[in-house]
């Protein structure tokens, strides 16, 4: 008996621009102890998905079944919902610096599911936290339980997310996301763990994510959504070795994991549909390079004997658009480039123990040197917490350096004027980590992403919409949402509105903290590819941190490897990859390893074919 099955369910939710068909007519099980994976682009469904089994849409109007343990979720009133949640079923959201409260510690937070469900001390509460926050890889427990989550990175932040999701050891860990903030080596410990509770307690894993490389190596089966339809399902062998539906097959060729030197990836054209005015007949049409007249009509349901449900036409894919072969491009000739900005010597310290004499320090950047040289992609790359993100505030300074010398065009930028600090933010933009947070949430896209316009008197009125609307299009953004919050955006789409702020002001250099993390791997590649062509075109200059290792190869010239403050690393992309002179260097690169997939053609026999609904 499945833990977990979901039953023709559909999800309305009324806005005020219409009623969003959220999901329709999906139905999936979860076998107990097994890891199920959900896969597809932003806004495609799967967070609501989950949103909907932990019962935390009280607006949508919510058919069809979810059984969990026998018992429908949906039929379970308030009071009952929330004794499963927790204890039974554990959520990891995507976004966790929105997920904790700012006024309460993280291990009082911790300690609140404990004490919510269970009758224990708060010695004992304690304990179990702490030994909990060191399995998920926070250094000092102890003393970080009293931390509150303005002092923790992205990272740290996504790993406190995840004790709280198994302090109470559920049967069911509901994951949206849960490695997307996270360098390698610790998403690496973050899959073992999680793996090491499926074996010891039989915790049964369903996770949302955008990494399809990693989805391939950790789960037993996919699901793969579009515009809230179930596109395909199938074991994870058989879906990414060889695909049925040809909406896979493009998120496959998206993927930057497969790379070739010198290339531009190939993306799925176009953008997701409206979900309030779907299209006639299969959703994906549109974007699909095999749409014919049939696909006017609702697509049946093509059951394989592998187990591979397909929702599709084409009762077979043609080999080609399973190819994952990117577009070559000609590389551009090693040339002399002018240094647009160099570092020399930077160190950041903060006084740990306040204004008497030996109050405690703690050192940041140890002496970092760097340069950049203009029209050039240089990638920063370290585990959580080495102070990459630190280093790139101080380059576009945000925050003062306590040593050395941070030089903008020659000019040291701690000297500047007013005037020239102004003119200087024009130039140098910086596209943050975290999309939600770095977006004002009372304040409409159109105002965000004109914010810029605005404050330096680039223009107004019917002028600055239209340069706004023009942003949106350019990020992928549909520009019929110009007036919406941020709330009433999936995560990926925060972060394209986070990258179309940036670009408004047209700067000579980006500084890039995760761009793509929030990213699903098709529009991933549109913004990589974006990128590159307003690189060639404009002259831009980018500084490119990223914990994804896939994704810097293939779109920098060179890599500076990051560790406790300290650049360990420096050489072109290429070099450190294949020939990593630095111990910390290969240790990153062999964490970010996963298995290729197998290229072999799959014949797949068909047994049965459901008809699709009536239009």
């Amino acid at each position: 008996m499945p833990i977990l099955e979901a039953r023709n369910l559909t999800i309305r939710i009324p806005t005020e621009d219409g009623v969003v068909q959220a999901a329709r007519n999906v139905s999936f099980s979860v076998e107990k102890g097994e890891f199920f994976g959900i896969a597809g682009e932003s806004g495609s469904g799967k967070s609501v998905l989950t949103q909907a089994i932990m019962g935390m849409l009280p607006n949508a109007d919510i058919d069809g079944e979810v059984l969990f343990e026998g018992r429908n979720l949906l039929d379970l009133g308030p009071r009952e919902m929330r004794k499963v949640r927790g204890a039974r079923i554990g959520m990891i959201f995507q976004d966790p610096l929105s997920s904790l409260h700012p006024y309460y510690t993280i291990g009082a937070q911790i300690a609140e599911m404990i004490h919510a469900h269970e009758r224990v001390s708060r010695d004992q509460a304690r304990k179990r936290v702490c030994e909990l926050l060191e399995r998920v890889g926070i250094v000092d427990a102890g003393s970080r339980f009293d931390s509150y989550p303005h002092q923790f990175s992205g990272g740290m932040r996504q790993r406190v997310m995840i004790a709280m999701a198994l302090v109470l050891n559920p049967p069911l860990i509901i994951a949206d996301e849960p490695t997307t903030a996270l360098d390698v080596t610790v998403q690496q410990q973050i899959i073992d763990l999680i793996n090491e509770m499926r074996r010891e307690r039989g915790t049964t894993v369903m996770m949302i994510t955008h990494d399809l490389g990693l989805l391939a190596s950790v789960a037993d089966h996919v699901m793969v959504m579009y515009a809230g339809n179930r596109m395909e399902t199938g074991k994870s062998e058989d879906l990414f070795s060889s695909p049925a539906h040809p909406y896979t097959a493009g998120l496959l060729n998206s993927s930057p994991a497969n790379y070739t030197p010198g290339s531009t990836l190939v993306p799925i054209p176009g953008r997701p549909p409206s979900l309030i005015h779907l299209p006639r007949g299969c959703a994906f049409r549109t974007r699909c390079h095999h749409a014919s007249a049939q696909c006017l009509s609702p697509p049946p349901l093509r059951v394989f004997e592998d187990g591979t449900n397909s929702l599709c036409w084409l009762e077979s894919l043609p080999e080609a658009a399973a190819s994952t072969e990117t577009q070559a491009v000609a590389a551009s000739a090693p040339q002399e480039r002018p240094r647009i900005m160099e570092a020399r010597d930077v160190r950041l310290s903060y006084n740990l123990g306040g204004l008497f004499e030996g109050a405690k320090t703690l050192d940041v950047l140890k002496g970092i040197d760097l340069d950049l040289y203009k029209g050039e992609t240089l990638g920063l790359v370290g585990e959580s917490g080495c102070g990459k993100s630190t280093l790139a505030r101080v380059l576009a300074g945000l925050t003062p350096a306590t040593g050395g010398s941070v030089h903008f065009e020659g000019r040291a930028i701690e000297s500047l004027s007013t005037r020239e600090w102004r003119e200087m933010r024009k130039r140098v933009q910086l596209v943050f980590q975290d999309p939600f947070g770095s977006l004002n949430p009372r304040r409409r896209v159109s105002s965000i992403i004109g914010e810029p316009l605005r404050i330096h008197d680039i223009c107004s009125g019917a002028a600055r919409k239209r340069a706004v609307q023009e942003l949106m299009e350019r990020v992928g953004l549909n520009p019929e949402h110009y007036n919406r919050f941020p709330s009433e955006f999936s995560g990926g789409q925060r972060q394209r509105i986070g990258i179309a702020r940036a670009l408004a002001l047209n700067p000579e250099l980006v500084i890039f903290d995760e761009p793509v993390s929030a990213l699903d791997v098709s529009i991933q590649a549109q913004v990589l590819n974006l990128m590159r062509e307003l690189q060639q075109e404009l002259k831009l200059t980018y500084l490119f941190i990223s914990h994804d290792l896939a994704v810097v190869r293939h779109v920098c010239d060179r890599i500076a490897v990051m560790s406790k403050g300290r650049i360990v690393e420096l050489a072109d992309a290429e070099t450190i990859y294949t020939n990593a002179s630095d111990p910390y260097t290969r240790e990153l690169i062999a964490a970010s390893f996963h298995e290729p997939r197998s290229s072999a053609p799959r014949v797949r026999r068909l047994v049965e074919t459901i008809p699709g609904e009536v239009a």
